[in-house]
């Protein structure tokens, strides 16, 4: 399972990857590969205020519809419109070209509270 040492996780398996007060949010690759074939991302909207612990998407696979969870409360800046075609891109490149959504942080501290590449090995390994 490929668990990328320089981003931060949630206990809801998604990714994020901080540049200042943004952060870039995606699904773990444990997480695409429990859902099966992605077919559908339902991407927020930009400038969607978003609760940290709260749902504000879901993707859609072959298997389930699954929430996805803001690991930080702020507002959506960016969304991958790639993945309105090319959903499929969360199972090929959950770290890179399948990533979900940028949010600019209320307060940049909650980062802190989200688990390391260690802690989230940990949490999938139990």
């Amino acid at each position: 399972m490929n668990i990328p040492a320089d981003l931060r996780y949630s206990s809801d398996h998604e990714w994020v990857r901080q540049d200042g007060d943004a952060i870039t949010i995606g699904i773990t690759d444990y997480a695409q590969d429990s859902l099966g074939d992605v077919v559908f991302v339902e991407l927020p909207d930009v400038g969607t205020e978003v609760e940290a612990n709260e749902t504000f998407t879901e993707v859609e696979s072959t298997k389930s519809v699954s929430d996805i969870y803001a690991p930080v409360a702020g507002t959506v800046s960016a969304v991958n419109d790639a993945l309105d075609d090319h959903p499929e891109l969360l199972n090929s490149d959950p770290y890179g070209e399948g990533w979900i959504c940028m949010i600019s942080m209320s307060d940049a501290t909650e980062i802190d509270g989200l688990l390391d590449a260690d802690g989230y090995r940990a949490l999938i390994e139990n």
